[in-house]
């Protein structure tokens, strides 16, 4: 697991990947080429100290979006927060530490596919089999089957339809221009679902603390005071925690 950390740098290469997906005649091949070429010394020559910076620092300011919309981050951090509103916990775990649990238990569940652009990816450009135009697709082509395989096929055809795309005879073929979003709705759909889960026992408890209060005529207590020492002794009493991180990393494909 801790060699697959090498691989998340490679996140920073895997947008330039999307750019593989633009239809015919576009302009963004070409100049991805032009500045690949320029940066290996090629016919238009040596790239500045400063253009590589500035790319650099480009790239670098595109990393936490991709970490956002082609990991489980997404997933993971919503239905986090689902669970703290439902349980009525407005600051507790803070944000800080709800991002943490996501972050981490994303690495997990996406170590396998870190593993396979360190071994296709990573490896093969440290060690000069490949150049980095290779390293970014054979990088892009792990992680394209990792969403497919999350997203749903209504989705797909939504945003293939709005794009007006051929139809695709492989789930290869899906450009990145149409997996991405389909890939963030399926996520936000599964998120939801989840969350309505978790959220119903703790409604049920609620509801009944309501009604006992409204019985006994204490119609000034607050339900919510009352309620949240129960949702915490049901959470603790099922192992809250460990059944929720395990069937988060169990909803992956």
């Amino acid at each position: 697991m801790i060699r697959a950390l090498w691989a998340i740098p490679m996140l920073l290469h895997a947008g330039a990947a999307m750019a593989q997906a633009a239809p015919p005649g576009s302009a963004i091949p070409g100049a991805l080429d032009r500045a690949f070429s320029s940066m290996n010394g090629g016919p238009g020559g040596g790239m500045t100290l400063s253009m590589q910076m500035l790319l650099i620092m480009g790239l670098l300011s595109v990393l936490p979006t991709l970490i956002l919309m082609m990991t489980s981050f997404t997933r993971v951090l919503v239905v986090f927060s689902i669970l703290r509103q439902a349980m009525g916990l407005q600051q507790s775990p803070p944000n800080q530490v709800l991002i943490g649990l996501a972050l981490f238990l994303s690495l997990f569940i996406m170590t396998p596919t870190l593993d396979k652009v360190n071994a296709n990816a990573i490896t093969p450009y440290s060690a000069g089999q490949i150049n980095a135009q290779q390293a970014i697709a054979a990088s892009g082509v792990e992680f394209h089957a990792f969403m497919i395989r999350q997203t749903r096929r209504a989705d797909l055809q939504m945003f293939a339809d709005m794009a007006k795309a051929p139809k695709f005879n492989r789930p290869e073929d899906v450009p990145f221009s149409i997996l991405l979003p389909a890939y963030v709705t399926s996520e936000l759909k599964t998120a939801f679902q989840i969350g309505f889960m978790l959220y119903l026992p703790f409604l049920v408890i609620d509801l009944v603390v309501s009604a006992v209060l409204m019985s006994l005529g204490m119609m000034m207590l607050s339900p919510a005071m009352i309620s949240l020492p129960f949702k915490l002794l049901l959470f603790v009493l099922v192992d809250g925690w460990a059944l929720l991180m395990g069937s988060l990393a169990a909803s992956f494909n």
